[in-house]
């Protein structure tokens, strides 16, 4: 599984905690720091790999495909999932995290079915300012 933008690892530790294999990125050390110290005061050191550095670098000097990405988007930063799609199997999941007003979700659903993603749930995850939510898109990734 990755698990770019990890930040403290808020997306990260749950799933080692059921025993998932994790590779994360993130780029502030300050971060990576707390991070690590997260991952030793839950005892997920044997399931987390922690990544330091920006994840355009990172990324293409990972050598394994991934079955599962949660991508929780710094707000502005959509082109993400085109980055990360490459990096996903066939078939592998993808669980993509976005800034948006309401009336900007059907268009975006629309983009990332013409961009081989079966969309299969919408989510809404609280409002970040007036009119504007966090939304969770977990989408199949079903062709290249």
């Amino acid at each position: 599984m990755l698990v770019p933008f990890a930040g403290v690892g808020p997306f990260a530790i749950p799933p080692a905690k059921m025993g998932a294999g994790v590779t994360a990125v993130e780029k502030n050390p300050d971060s990576c720091r707390f991070f690590r110290e997260n991952i030793t005061l839950k005892k997920v050191e044997e399931h987390v790999s922690v990544h330091e550095g920006d994840m355009e670098k990172i990324l293409p000097t990972l050598s394994l495909g991934f079955d599962r990405a949660i991508i929780p988007a710094p707000y502005g930063f959509d082109r993400a999932i085109f980055l990360i799609l490459p990096f996903v199997w066939n078939g592998g999941m993808l669980h993509f995290y976005t800034f948006k007003h309401a009336t900007q979700i059907p268009a975006l659903e629309k983009e990332y079915c013409q961009a081989g993603l079966r969309v299969h749930n919408i989510r809404r995850c609280g409002y970040v300012a007036p009119g504007i939510a966090r939304y969770a898109f977990d989408m199949e990734k079903h062709c290249e």
